[in-house]
């Protein structure tokens, strides 16, 4: 059974759980919330399409056996550069001080490949020892750029190796997701 926990605005404010956390951040509008109710198969993230909607930190407990995190987006959301720092703070803290945290996917809109903003986050990720894995989303549209900058792991020692590619809309490439979470 799902449950929504509930959207906290600080990490201090998180429920302190022995559950492990499985975190998805990206770009604002990159389908995040779209692709974890995908991945759950019902509506529990809120969508939509404008951009930098999800603002606190979103929880939903899998079965008593793992939370799934909706963090908010970077990048692309109108909100004043003040209120992109706080978001930016905010992240850097859940991922250097949440203990529970397993992995954090970090989902790229295939159709534009990785930014300076994904490249940032991943090198942060790198440098604190944070374990993430690179999940391509929307992979069922047409790529808009052909010289897409590839990710290897070979560059980023903190990166999981297998790069997911999924469609929350085709519901492709979502098993071994829910098979790393425990989603059945």
């Amino acid at each position: 059974m799902i449950k929504f926990v509930g959207s906290f605005e600080t990490v201090k404010s998180l429920p302190n759980t022995q559950f492990a956390e499985y975190a998805f951040v990206g770009r604002s509008n990159v389908g995040k919330s779209s692709l974890i109710n995908a991945i759950v198969g019902e509506k529990i993230a809120r969508t939509s399409n404008t951009p930098g909607r999800t603002q606190s930190l979103n929880l939903f407990n899998m079965d008593d056996k793992s939370m799934i995190v909706d963090l908010p987006g970077y990048g692309f959301a109108r909100v004043s550069k003040v209120e992109a720092l706080h978001w930016l703070e905010r992240l850097e803290e859940y991922l250097l001080n949440r203990s529970q945290l397993r992995r954090l996917f970090v989902l790229i809109d295939s159709r534009i490949g990785p930014k300076d903003s994904d490249l940032d986050l991943m090198d942060f990720c790198d440098k604190n020892g944070i374990c993430y894995q690179i999940v391509y989303t929307k992979k069922d549209k047409k790529v808009r750029e052909s010289e897409q900058l590839k990710l290897s792991h070979e560059n980023h020692p903190a990166m999981v190796e297998n790069v997911l590619e999924t469609s929350a809309e085709k519901k492709f490439g979502l098993d071994e997701l829910r098979d790393i979470i425990g989603v059945k």
